[in-house]
């Protein structure tokens, strides 16, 4: 094995092993399948946008789906094994196909048939392939599964049953992808946000059920028309609310905070959140200290409510609000100091009673907005502090609370 010369172009880059299934990123470097899926699980994690190609430094999304399958260099590797077995050398297997379109469409027609054993088995050979997301995603959504799946559990809500719920929740969770044809079916459909709510509140379904609830719920408000979204009613963000009142797990969290922000700016949802209480839960949430993502969300919601008079008197009613503002600036990301900022900012405009803005200069908020104009960060992110700093000037600069040095550097 040491004395046998290994081609270097069946080397992957990340793990510097032969590659077992290589593919191609959109930056035109082949890696195997494994390592390449890792780094961009890894680059997700961080809450990026998109990963660096470890090789060119370019950009690359974050989706499987747009990786390319390298058939001939890996025909070229499992003939070199085939040749080399003397060397210890063991041969590749052939990667799976996907699934053939024809064999999903056999498999929907029998979902759709009255015979209940026909229908059970279907849905289970259709969570098995589901479940190969990374090859059986595209062809599966290509041949209507998601539309199907979608029909099914509207169906099972109009009856109140709970029968295959499950496995249809998770098939469609796996299987969904945002096309034209599946946005058509669910943005202007109040009847199927209303069974997804219906499952997060029945005590029939185990909670991994809920959890698929809750990632389509995110899908679907993710991509509803406006008109839809300001139909919502106040029970809706109540039971978002409740959710995060429970505190589950860190991915339910993550998934209704995506929900509430995507609802948020539309009709007169702001008020209905606020009303559901949600700024004293995400709070709560926060000062539990979350992942960084949690707290880049959770600000943004917070950025959004007080734009609102009764989310700025919720936020300044809790005894932490302020304080939780000025404390994560410059601390998490350029994202959460932003958010942060608008917080503070529409405090001081809109909300600036001789109360709050003495708690602003207690709770060190005017000291860490002095130190915005210091920090190495944006541009902009110093204007807006500036322009805060600017709005109680006088209230604010005769204050002992603030250091000589840091008065110094803001210019009246």
């Amino acid at each position: 094995m040491d004395e046998l010369e290994l081609p270097q172009y069946f080397i992957c880059p990340i793990s510097l092993q032969i590659m077992k299934d290589p593919v191609t990123t959109v930056s035109g470097i082949t890696y195997d399948r494994e390592s390449i899926k890792r780094w961009l699980l890894n680059a997700a994690a961080e809450g990026h946008s998109s990963a660096v190609c470890p090789v060119t430094k370019q950009l690359l999304p974050l989706t499987s789906s747009d990786l390319t399958p390298n058939h001939m260099l890996r025909r070229l590797i499992q003939a070199w094994c085939i040749v080399n077995p003397k060397s210890g050398i063991e041969r590749i297997p052939t990667p799976k196909s996907p699934v053939h379109k024809s064999v999903v469409f056999k498999l929907i027609r029998e979902v759709k048939s009255g015979n209940p054993l026909s229908h059970l088995n279907a849905l289970k050979k259709l969570d098995e392939l589901a479940k190969d997301k990374e090859k059986n995603q595209k062809p599966m959504a290509e041949a209507g599964v998601s539309k199907a799946m979608i029909f099914l559990i509207l169906k099972r809500f109009k009856e109140g049953k709970t029968l295959f719920l499950e496995e249809a929740l998770r098939i469609l969770q796996l299987t969904w992808i945002p096309t034209e044809e599946n946005k058509k079916i669910v943005e202007e459909n109040i009847d199927f946000i209303h069974s997804l709510l219906w499952v997060l509140s029945s005590d029939e379904l185990e909670n991994i059920s809920m959890i698929h609830a809750l990632k389509m719920l995110k899908n679907v408000t993710g991509v509803a028309k406006n008109s839809l979204l300001e139909r919502l009613k106040l029970n809706f963000f109540k039971e978002m609310v409740s959710i995060l009142h429970k505190n589950k797990s860190p991915q339910d969290n993550k998934a209704v905070l995506h929900v509430l922000i995507q609802t948020s700016p539309h009709g007169r949802n702001r008020m209905k959140i606020v009303e559901a209480g949600a700024i004293f839960e995400i709070m709560e949430l926060e000062l539990n200290n979350p992942d960084k993502k949690t707290t880049e969300l959770i600000f943004c919601l917070l950025a959004n409510l007080c734009t609102c008079a009764e989310g700025r008197q919720q936020f300044i009613k809790h005894a932490g609000g302020i304080a939780l503002a000025a404390k994560r600036l410059l601390r998490i990301s350029p994202t959460t100091d932003d958010r942060a900022l608008c917080i503070i900012e529409s405090l001081a405009r809109f909300s600036a009673t001789r109360e709050v803005v003495s708690e602003m200069l207690r709770v060190s908020a005017v000291s860490k907005l002095c130190m915005v104009l210091q920090a190495d960060c944006a541009g902009y992110l110093k204007n807006k502090a500036r322009d805060i700093l600017r709005l109680h000037n006088y209230a604010w600069s005769n204050s002992p609370c603030i250091q000589v040095y840091l008065l110094t550097c803001y210019t009246r």
